[in-house]
Parts: structure tokens; sequence; C-alpha cells
């Protein structure tokens, strides 16, 4: 039996769904690899990777066999109950990091809120309702729960929402002198991203990461890497953690894990584990037998050799032609990241115009995106096949071919 769909369009999104977003103005139907395909049938090359989350293109053949087989057999029990697919995925993520433990959750900001949760309850039995501090830089984003956009250091993603939760402090990323003056025997965690992505794609340094993990360990404050965009692969590391050899004491994944499926994931020690018991926290989707088998079949690709190293070489083949197109028409001053997240930084001649950049570049069939006004950001498929990524610039240079000569 199929279901007959209605026609809908673009205008059907500003009158029935809340506008909290600004879609653009094609609706994608298709993809493949990294092409898709709008409703006109016009083709684009998509270098967004669903903002870091299809980490192998669309509608890879092994994720579509994993989600149909799991279909076919059991879609939700519950977390009355256990399953299979996600006692697999959890002992592929324990095996291949630092932890011991995971807890699965359905996104980025109820993995985050999740490791939020469990410093304070960790700070809270181990030292006292006073260890409860968080400390987070500026410019982070941790999601939009109310407790996770407190914690991030972006005003304007929690003002308006009444009081704010309390003992919660930002300091400059990359600064440690910074952190030393605020941190303190009440601080429960410090939550950094390893990789700041909605603030610009800025790596954080080795010498700062280092330095913030022994101030964690000499106030007994827990470590919280937030690699919600920055894991699975996007470093050319399975988590970028691994660049810095600086070990968390917790650690979120999402975005990439399940390829284009919701879900996210909390890592952690046994030792800190324990401080979750039966019911002090919880999910009904999470776990759910359908994404942890989607991530099982994302983990088992990415977590090799060909697809880590792969994502070094089409790095550097991006990083090569984004400075090439910044040199010609002036509008990249410097290009960052790590591995297959980066961010081309514009000129002061160009400052604010990354939405300008973005809507250029679609009217010319390519989907990149922006990190804040300042900021083109590119987050495509760990496996996008070199054609695509030439084609691609190609048409990225037509936008700022006219973009320019305006």
């Amino acid at each position: 039996m199929s279901i007959q769909h209605a026609p809908v369009h673009r205008a059907d999104f500003d009158q029935v769904m809340v506008p909290v977003f600004a879609p653009a103005a094609f609706i994608p139907v298709r993809g493949a690899g990294s092409r898709v395909w709008d409703q006109s049938g016009r083709e684009l090359v998509d270098f967004t990777g669903g903002i870091a989350v299809n980490v192998l293109g669309h509608a890879h053949p092994a994720l579509v066999e994993a989600l149909t087989e799991q279909a076919s057999q059991l879609w939700h029990v519950s977390n009355v109950f256990t399953n299979e697919p996600a006692l697999r995925l959890a002992k592929l993520l324990t095996e291949a990091t630092f932890a011991d433990r995971v807890f699965f959750a359905n996104s980025g900001a109820e993995a985050n809120e999740a490791a939020f949760k469990l410093a304070r309850r960790y700070g809270h039995e181990t030292a006292g309702p006073e260890k409860c501090e968080i400390i987070a830089a500026l410019n982070s984003f941790h999601g939009r729960t109310l407790f996770t956009v407190s914690v991030a250091g972006q005003p304007k993603y929690s003002a308006g929402f009444g009081p704010k939760i309390e003992g919660i402090t930002h300091v400059p990323f990359n600064d440690l002198e910074a952190l030393k003056t605020q941190i303190s025997d009440k601080t429960c965690a410090v939550v950094l991203e390893p990789i700041q992505g909605e603030g610009g794609v800025m790596p954080a340094e080795q010498a700062y990461l280092e330095g913030v993990r022994a101030l964690c360990d000499q106030h007994q404050a827990l470590l919280i890497f937030d690699e919600v965009q920055s894991g699975v692969g996007r470093s050319g590391q399975l988590y970028a953690y691994m660049h810095y050899g600086v070990i968390p004491d917790i650690l979120t994944s999402a975005k990439s894990l399940g390829g284009g499926f919701p879900i996210g994931a909390m890592l952690t020690s046994e030792r800190i584990a324990q401080h979750f018991g039966v019911g002090v926290h919880g999910t009904t989707y999470g776990g759910n037998p359908l994404a942890c088998a989607v991530g099982e079949a994302v983990l088992s690709i990415v977590n090799t050799p060909e697809v880590l190293e792969g994502v070094a070489t089409r790095s550097a083949l991006l990083q090569r032609e984004l400075m090439r197109l910044g040199e010609r028409y002036g509008v990249f001053e410097q290009v960052r990241g790590m591995g297959l997240l980066l961010g081309a930084v514009l000129t002061e001649a160009w400052k604010g115009r990354a939405g300008d950049v973005m809507k250029a570049a679609q009217e010319e069939d390519l989907m990149i995106l922006q990190a804040g006004p300042d900021v083109v950001r590119l987050a495509p498929s760990l496996i996008i096949d070199e054609a695509d990524i030439h084609e691609g610039i190609a048409r990225l240079e037509r936008a700022l071919a006219r973009l320019t000569s305006a």
C-alpha cells in the first residue's frame, strides 16, 4: 500500500511552521553521495553535510541497509528493556575511546544536558552542594535546551527566556590565564569544544587543552569535551581529543554518529558513571534500535584507516583551493579548522557577509554554511569524491566572481 502525498511548496513553510528557521528558497528531495536534487530537479553539490551530520553522504548503501534491516525487526521497546544494536554500538564506542560507559540520547543537546547534569551530580556527591559551578568558553555552542543555552557562551541564544541557570561563567577560548582566575574548588566542570563550531571554526591550542586538563585535576573538576560537531572522524581522528592526547572525563557525541539519523551519546569513565544511578536520568527514545543500528554501521565504516586518512587528503585539497580563491578574489584571509570541519575567514572588506556568500553559492548550485557572520563553513561528507570537491570549488568560484564584480 503506497501513501498518496499532497503537493507541498516552500511557501507552505511560512504558513504552517513555527518561524524559528529561515530555510533556503528550494526544497531538497533526494540525495546521493555529495549531490542533492531539489523539487525542480536541479542538482547541487553538498559541502554542508547537513551541518556536519551526513558523515558518509546521502543514502549510503550500508546505512540504508542497516536501517531497513532493523526496521523490519524491531523499532522501539523503551528503556524498560535493552536492545542488541544499543549494546553493540556502546561496545564499539568504549573499545575505540577512553570511555567505559555510554548513555544514548537523541541529539547533541540531550547528550550535553546529560553531561552537565552528571557533572553537577558528581560534584554534589563527592564534595557537597557548593561544588556545582560550570565554566564554559565565550562563543561556544552546546545546544538549545535551557541548560545548554545557559552554558553556551553566546547570549543571543539564552536571552529572553527568563532567569538564567545559576553557577555558570564564561571565559575567553584559548586563554588559560583567564581560566586560572575563574576556576576554584567550587567548579564541578569545565566544558569546551576542542574545535569551536558555531563560534567560527576555531581549534583549541595544544598548550591550552593541556593546561585546562591540569587545572581540572588540581581543582577536582571534570573536563567535558563537546564533540557533537568535531567527532566521528570529522577531524581526521575518530574524535578530536585524540589529536591532542588530552583525555576528557566526559565526551558528548551526536551529529555524525548517526550519519543523518538522530542519535546522541555521552561517554564517560566507570568512576564517574556510577553517580548516575537508576532513575537519576532518562530518555524514552535514546538508544532505540533504529538509531543504534545506523550508528553501528557509521562507526564501523568511519573508524578505519582508509576513511580517516582520506579525511586528511580531502582537507588539504579543500584548504588549498579555498586559499587560492581567497587570494584571487580578496574574500578569505585565512582557512582554519581541522579535517573536514573548515572555516574560511572573511577579509576585513567582506566582514559580516558570510550569508551573502552562502546565498550566492546556492544560486550557483552549491550548498555551504556559515559560522557566524564572518566565516564561511564547510563540513562535507568524509568520503566526498575528489571530482565533487573540484566541481563544488568551481561553483564557489563562480559565486565569488559574481559577488566581487557586483
